[in-house]
């Protein structure tokens, strides 16, 4: 029912596969859309996500 399909990643550029076994993993999850990143794009998001700010403080820009 499902075959590998190539994708482009939206961050990087480079090609990766976007496998029959997890396509069906997102089927069954009921996630609709397919990815769009590759796995170290994808790695390097939630790297990101997982930084604090600063100990949480706000900048005042307006003093």
């Amino acid at each position: 029912m499902y075959e590998d399909k190539a994708i482009v990643c939206k961050d990087c550029g480079s090609e990766f596969t976007f496998t029959a076994g997890e396509q069906q993993f997102y089927a069954e999850k009921g996630f609709d859309n397919e990815p769009k990143k590759c796995k170290e794009c994808r790695q390097k998001a939630k790297r990101g996500f997982s930084r604090p700010n600063n100990g949480g403080q706000r900048r005042s820009y307006d003093r």
